[in-house]
């Protein structure tokens, strides 16, 4: 998934040289991105036919309305289906038809809208993103250098008594404040310029804009005093307060971009976990061949080294070792990977040089959905951040327009204040603070969820998880553990096939489906029967019935004349009858003489969480309704809900079922979050206001749920809550803020009591305060809190089983 050596510097060449916005059509080095093979190094083909999603990171955006520009001009380029432009990650997400337009094309645009862009998930971003954080601090270290010089020059006019200075020494430190200003407009303030230069050109507004126009009325302003004294502007000279509030203007953006960087660096980290090249074995030589990850193939020996990543989903052929998963399961642990363990692409190879065998490779690895999910996750935009950035374009036309009015209501009094008071309406006023409000919590809060093992699909479930009053939990693979196990096979005289036939035909069926029991029935039966037994049974027309088991059309060689319909599931599909002690069971059946006939009988047991009881206790603490729907019997569902302290219990449901239930309770007022295993609760899962899907072996690519939790731990459910409703608290906090700080500062830099140099400490603040705010989010004490709740949180005691449940459906 990554573009080669020679293209990727000569791409990253083009972007850090291309400092002309008004460059004309796409360099050729960017037309190397036309390329089909090198388009599934910046993105991936969709399901939809024809139809590619690529993901860029842009240089030269500072705020919303940057944001909204890049919009426009991308969606006016034909061929271009959908875009999606983060301010908070300067990321975008550009949905296109090649058939239409072609990368070079659609990034020609952005560059001609004034800003630059280059293909994300590359490992030569890292190096971009240290050129940009060394040319900001150096114009922060010039700005900031020039400010102490001329605040040095313009001390004694400020202490100097009338009659101190001479006429002949005011006007030489006036001039050699001029002198040292010139660096601070012409370098430090370069971004500023180019930026406001370009929203002239585009017929737009953007909040570098009134910043430019502040800058250059104080310099004129100031200069025109400098070489006029007895002119309308002569009475003062403002330098200082122009090079003061450039620094500051600048401190405030190099801290923010360090910040950024840090959640930008986060996600290209984990995009660029795979190595660019792996040794490969020779088939005909057996010797191992260093090649380019992309150019794996299923069935491919490779040979990982220690602290070396896996290039790809495979098996272990060779040695054993330990590898780091905690990205895909959130387990921080190292788990141990003996011959023939699986591996995951992106987990580290710990310990030894071991072999493996390349099972899937690209987009179908579950480390490319993980990336997927993250980018698709960072790109999104939350219901409060869209309203923010459609406020952002008419408040700056506000300001420019109260700005004015300010002028012109001062300027009888005196120009040169009239101008000043201009410059501070135009420099106070930050809607960037209300632009970043929503989307840099909600990203930091999806960031330290991620590092703890929950996948964010949606951030705006982040929202409605804040305000969940109803959890609604699944029981198999939820409350208890994914893993089941057989306990016993009781064989039946009903149809005519041996008990090694009919545990092979009842292997090859469970090997269709993902439930934990068909996952149970496979493991147990690949132990008892040989592979080849289970291969002589052939399974036409396969059909998995969600909430009840898998059916078929099934031939062997020892009935060649006869094609046997035949289930594998719950006892009411299998047309059995249950057990009378309500224990847990799949059946295998067949068709005898048009007849459902039961040929096998498999005893399960299933484990409840041991941390089931300590989170449904906290939920209910914090006054949360909670109920468990299952497609078990009701006796069992009634059972498990006992022991975990649920009083609402519901069993035998289908889908359909849950669904109905679900909808009563959104009828009744409740807001509700609906856990369940990801399989075979899709309905419900898209149904509920938000959420999750739990277990290590959900689809990520299939998933219908807001959150998705990679670990093993039922607590993250809870976690998850908890940092939701922080999330909004710090939402609204900034929200508030960026509210009063304008309601207070605007009116007093239109009454004119707020120095220019005022304003751009207070224009910096402002923005800093919220992404500093939202921060704190990434040190959460929710993610700990609940071990350190009350002494009935015990996560070390062993599982409990449960033997003596009833049918469990596939």
């Amino acid at each position: 998934m990554s573009i080669n050596n020679a293209n990727k510097q000569a791409i990253v060449q083009d972007f850090s040289s291309s400092q002309d916005p008004a460059a004309g059509s796409a360099d050729a080095h960017v037309t190397l991105l036309d390329d089909p093979e090198e388009w599934s190094a910046f993105g991936r083909e969709l399901p939809t036919a024809g139809h590619w999603e690529s993901f860029v990171v842009l240089d030269g955006m500072h705020c919303a309305a940057c944001a909204l520009s890049i919009e426009d001009a991308l969606r006016q380029v034909p061929g271009v289906l959908e875009v999606d432009v983060s301010a908070a990650t300067r990321r975008a997400r550009v949905v296109w038809r090649p058939a239409q337009v072609l990368p070079s094309q659609w990034m020609a645009a952005v560059r001609k809208a004034g800003y630059r862009s280059l293909p994300a998930m590359d490992a030569l971003m890292r190096e971009q993103r240290l050129r940009e954080s060394r040319r900001a601090l150096w114009r922060w270290l010039v700005a900031g250098f020039c400010m102490m010089q001329v605040m040095m020059y313009a001390w004694p006019a400020y202490q100097a008594t009338p009659g101190d200075l001479s006429l002949e020494m005011e006007t030489l430190l006036r001039w050699a404040s001029w002198v040292i200003s010139v660096p601070v407009m012409f370098f430090a303030c370069g971004p500023f310029f180019s930026s406001a230069l370009r929203d002239i050109r585009e017929r737009r507004v953007s909040m570098d804009l009134p910043v430019a126009i502040g800058m250059l009325i104080t310099f004129v302003v100031s200069t025109l005093g400098t070489f006029d004294p007895g002119g309308p502007f002569g009475a003062e000279v403002y330098f200082d307060s122009l090079t003061m509030f450039v620094f500051f203007l600048l401190s405030g953006r190099l801290l923010e971009l360090r910040l950024r960087d840090r959640t930008a660096g986060a996600l290209e980290a984990v995009a660029n976990r795979l190595p660019d090249s792996v040794e490969r074995k020779n088939i005909d030589t057996g010797e191992f061949v260093r090649v380019t990850t992309r150019r794996l193939k299923v069935g491919d020996i490779v040979r990982v080294l220690p602290g070396e990543a896996f290039p790809a989903d495979g098996r272990i052929t060779a040695g054993e070792t330990q590898a780091d998963e905690a990205l895909l399961t959130g387990e921080s642990r190292p788990l141990s990977k003996p011959l023939g363990a699986s591996v995951c692409a992106g987990s580290y190879n710990l310990r030894a040089v071991v072999e493996m065998r390349v099972e899937q490779t690209g987009d179908g690895t579950r480390f490319a959905q993980v990336v997927a999910l993250m980018e698709s996750a960072s790109l999104q935009k939350p219901r409060l951040a869209q309203l923010a950035d459609k406020v952002a374009r008419p408040f700056l036309i506000a300001v420019m327009l109260a700005a004015l009015a300010a002028a012109v209501w001062w300027w009888p009094t005196s120009p040169s204040h009239a101008a000043m008071v201009a410059v501070a309406v135009l420099i106070v006023t930050c809607p960037c603070a209300l632009s970043l409000a929503t989307p840099v919590s909600m990203l930091t809060a999806a960031g330290t969820l991620a590092r703890n093992g929950v996948l964010v699909r949606n951030l705006q479930g982040l929202e409605s998880l804040a305000s969940v009053d109803a959890v609604v939990f699944d029981k198999t693979g939820t409350l208890t553990r994914d893993g089941l196990s057989v306990l016993a096979v009781h064989e039946s005289a009903e149809a005519s096939i041996t008990r090694q036939q009919a545990l092979a035909l009842a292997v090859a069926l469970a090997r269709h489906s993902l439930h934990p029991v068909s996952r149970a029935v496979a493991a147990f039966g690949g132990a008892q029967v040989a592979s080849a037994e289970v291969d002589t049974w052939v399974l036409e027309s396969v059909r998995e019935v969600s909430g009840s088991g898998v059916l078929a059309i099934a031939r062997h060689p020892a009935f060649p004349d006869e094609a046997l319909n035949v289930r594998l599931g719950s006892a009411k599909f299998s047309n059995a009858a249950p057990r009378e002690d309500g224990g847990q069971e799949v059946v295998l059946s067949l068709d005898v003489q048009g007849a459902l006939r039961v040929a096998l009988r498999l005893e399960l047991c299933e484990d409840m969480r041991s941390e089931s009881t300590a989170v449904i206790a906290a939920l209910q603490r914090e006054g949360i309704h909670v109920e468990l729907l299952s497609g078990d019997n009701a006796a069992v569902v009634r059972r498990v809900a006992g022991q975990v302290g649920i009083a609402d219990a519901h069993g035998d449901c289908t889908p359909h079922d849950k669904l109905a239930r679900l909808r009563e309770l959104q009828t009744a007022g409740r807001h509700v979050a609906m856990v369940g295993d990801g399989l075979n609760d899709g309905p419900v899962l898209a149904g509920a206001h938000v959420s999750f899907a739990f277990g290590r072996s959900v689809p990520l690519a299939q998933s219908r749920s807001d959150f998705v939790v990679m670990g093993d731990q039922l607590e993250l459910v809870w976690q998850s809550l908890l940092l939701a409703r922080r999330t909004m608290r710090v939402v609204r906090q900034n929200l508030l803020w960026s509210a009063v700080y304008n309601a207070v500062c605007v009116p007093l830099a239109i009454a004119g009591y707020m120095p220019a140099w005022l304003a751009g400490l207070g224009m910096a603040a402002s923005s800093l305060l919220v992404v500093l705010n939202a921060a704190r989010l990434a040190r959460a004490p929710e993610l700990v809190a609940l071990r350190q709740n009350a002494p009935a949180f015990n996560f070390n005691r062993p599982t409990m089983p449960v033997a003596a449940l009833a049918t469990e459906t596939i």
